[in-house]
């Protein structure tokens, strides 16, 4: 009786054996206890395939030992990229400094009779026509390096009627202030017989 159990148990545990291997169960180990005091069965799982490499750092490249990598080598390199930066920019440019004249170019004009008068005034003397007295302070030429230089003077233009007609009266100051070459009309001497404009300044004055 117990032979043909410890048979029938032998039949059992190997047609179990079979069917375990047939069908294996995923990622487990179990254990079948056997009668008659056989050792259990234990289950080998399957292995799973590893994991791929994710593909940035499969197609990463790899560089050799000891190599540096383009971005390394600008974050070394550091103050050299400051060498490709264009230099700043100079600082603003002084203007010439202007010629002055010996005298000033200066052109009357007589509106009652239509006669013109063109003579020079020396800086610093009085210069007489009919009623009026100039005198030139200075006389100074800017730009007297391009095609068209300007020319101004300052100076003092005084009436005095008194002297010609012979009537008491006394001086008295019409103008003062800078007339310009290129622009006779900027300020300009205002007087109902008269006028006068800057035309030029004859040669430079020495160096004091």
């Amino acid at each position: 009786m117990d032979a043909r159990v410890g048979v029938a148990g032998l039949g059992a545990a190997a047609a179990g054996l079979i069917f375990l291997l047939a069908n294996p169960a995923p990622a487990q180990v179990t254990e079948q206890p056997v009668r008659g005091g056989n050792p259990p069965v234990i289950t080998i799982p399957e292995v799973s395939p590893p994991a791929a490499a994710p593909a940035s750092l499969a197609e990463r490249p790899r560089t050799p030992s000891g190599a540096v990598d383009a971005s390394t080598a600008n974050a070394l390199a550091g103050d050299g990229a400051d060498d490709r930066r264009p230099p700043p920019p100079a600082g603003p440019v002084a203007p010439p400094t202007p010629a002055h004249g010996a005298s000033a170019v200066l052109r009357v004009l007589d509106k009652v009779t239509a006669e013109t008068m063109l003579f020079e005034a020396p800086i610093g003397r009085r210069v007489r026509y009919k009623s009026l007295v100039l005198e030139v302070k200075v006389c100074v030429v800017r730009g007297g390096g391009e095609a068209r230089p300007e020319p101004s003077a300052y100076l003092t233009v005084t009436s005095d009627a008194g002297a010609s007609s012979g009537a008491a009266l006394g001086p008295r100051q019409v103008f003062k202030g800078w007339m310009f070459a290129t622009g006779p009309g900027l300020n300009a001497l205002r007087h109902p017989v008269y006028d006068a404009w800057l035309v030029s300044c004859s040669a430079a004055a020495p160096a004091t």
